[in-house]
């Protein structure tokens, strides 16, 4: 795709996004999960659409895709540029992917341009960042920076499969890996992601800057209690654990709402065993906490922890809530933003600094290199969803601030 207009590989930009979308382990919707069979095939697609964009592709050891404009070498720099390309459960075109495909248009215009940047890129496609198939995220960033445990390739998915049995079967070495580089080495990491929120879209803003990310906790949360006949046993002699996990759900909702910023989530729950005639013997349920700040998080994770062994209590039930992410609050990059702010007030005349309520991959890489994050206009703020959709002359002034960014930084490097 290699041109010198914006206006054609905005274009282009947005039939990759298009023909990505449908790639996918579900008919009729777009689902592609952690080393899912979607998932390769994505990395095949992508993975092409980077060698023609002139990148050295190859893939690590947990299925991240990485295409690289030159080899490493001593001496030389490296600017990371990347987002996902695992999904939720029938998402959007535009979550996690515009983050890759973006870069390699913008590498495109440079190179239409007669631009030789004075250091390397690496544009990555993170194999996993959702938390979609084994409840915690990031086990492609985390194997990305050296970040992976021995406790996250113990998780298993739905189908009790583990991280490690996963990547064993298709041939990835199931061991820690290292870092792929030294902090020294790097420039830093730049995403961009749809806001996921109204923000932009009330400012009338095609693009903001991220100035931080909330820390975000996420956890499996079991009440016990006693299966029993829902028609022979008396109500005052119950156990019964889907009860006494309906009451912490409400906990959850009432203490976040009269605690803005802070947002609190139980997205799923199953009771067992699960038959419409017996009283549920135990519910599992997630929880999910997030906050710009790690203090409030921390002091409602406390609160739910004591509100949980309460309602057991009273309700004779057992209680246990297992941490299965915990990732604090990152500020982004001071001299990254502030540089990329130069590029959008460029580009569209002002600027906006907010925080991501969400998560995202610049999280665990934050670990490794200094992070900045470009928010793009989304239609009613709407993510995760089919329905997730930014605006072609949106696509157009995104791709245009990284351009910018891009030789902002390269002018900054050469000095």
């Amino acid at each position: 795709m290699p041109t010198s207009s914006l206006a054609q590989a905005a274009a282009a930009l947005s039939r990759r996004l298009d023909a990505l979308s449908k790639v996918s382990d579900d008919a009729g919707a777009t689902t592609r999960t952690f080393l899912s069979p979607a998932m390769r095939r994505a990395n095949a697609l992508v993975g092409g659409w980077m060698r023609e964009s002139g990148l050295d592709v190859r893939e690590d050891a947990v299925g991240n895709l990485i295409g690289r404009t030159q080899p490493q070498s001593a001496g030389v720099k490296t600017l990371l540029l990347g987002s996902h390309l695992d999904t939720v459960k029938d998402a959007g075109r535009f979550d996690g992917t515009l983050g890759v495909l973006l870069p390699l248009a913008a590498l495109d215009v440079l190179r239409g341009r007669g631009l030789s940047l004075p250091f390397a890129v690496e544009v990555l496609g993170f194999s996993e960042e959702e938390g979609v198939r084994f409840s915690s995220a990031y086990l492609g960033s985390k194997g990305y920076t050296g970040r992976l445990r021995k406790s996250d390739l113990t998780l298993s998915d739905p189908e009790g499969v583990t991280v490690a049995e996963a990547l064993k079967v298709l041939g990835f070495p199931a061991a820690l890996p290292a870092a792929a580089h030294a902090p020294s080495d790097l420039l830093g990491y730049l995403e961009v992601h749809i806001e996921q929120g109204p923000v932009l879209e009330d400012r009338g803003l095609p693009a903001g800057v991220v100035s931080a990310i909330a820390g975000q906790t996420r956890g499996k949360v079991v009440f016990t209690g006693e299966a029993g006949h829902a028609g022979a046993t008396p109500m005052g002699l119950r156990r019964d654990a889907l009860a006494g996990a309906a009451e912490f759900i409400m906990e959850v909702e009432a203490y976040a709402r009269t605690r803005t910023p802070l947002v609190a989530t139980v997205g799923r729950i199953a009771a067992h065993p699960g038959a419409s005639n017996v009283i549920a013997g135990s519910a599992e349920l997630t929880l999910d906490v997030r906050h710009p700040a790690d203090a409030p998080r921390r002091a409602a994770l406390r609160h739910l922890l004591g509100a949980g062994r309460s309602i057991a209590r009273r309700r004779r039930l057992g209680f246990s809530l297992a941490i299965t992410q915990d990732n604090g609050a990152v500020a982004c990059s001071r001299e990254l933003s502030a540089l990329l702010g130069e590029s959008v007030r460029a580009r569209q005349g002002s600027t906006l600094s907010l925080p991501s309520g969400a998560g995202h991959d610049a999280v665990i890489v934050s670990s490794l290199t200094p992070v900045a994050m470009l928010f793009v206009r989304c239609r009613r703020g709407l993510s995760h969803h089919p329905d997730e959709f930014v605006k072609k002359s949106d696509l157009k002034a995104a791709l245009g601030i990284v351009v910018d960014f891009l030789e902002r930084l390269a002018a900054r490097t050469s000095a």
